[in-house]
């Protein structure tokens, strides 16, 4: 239970860091500009819908890099026989 604590420092020190590196709204005008390249109109359902698979994309990598950091598998331990 004691390497909980610090891999949970580590994973809120890196949110906090990246959270810094763009405001909301340049993430959303980075989306926007994202799903126009792929040839969506704004205020269209396909424009929607593409907004909303980026930012779905987004929360899984992050519950993906959470649960990486928190719950990592446990070490695999390798034993040797020693033949006489």
């Amino acid at each position: 239970m004691s390497t909980i604590f610090p891999r949970l420092a580590v994973l809120a020190a890196a949110a906090i860091l990246l959270a810094g590196c763009q405001t909301a709204e340049e993430v959303r005008a980075n989306d926007e500009n994202r799903c126009a390249s792929y040839g969506f109109r704004p205020r269209t359902d396909a424009f929607a819908e593409c907004l909303q698979r980026i930012d779905l994309d987004r929360r899984q990598s992050l519950r993906q890099s959470s649960r990486d950091a928190l719950f990592m598998p446990p070490p695999v331990i390798v034993v040797h026989e020693r033949r006489h």
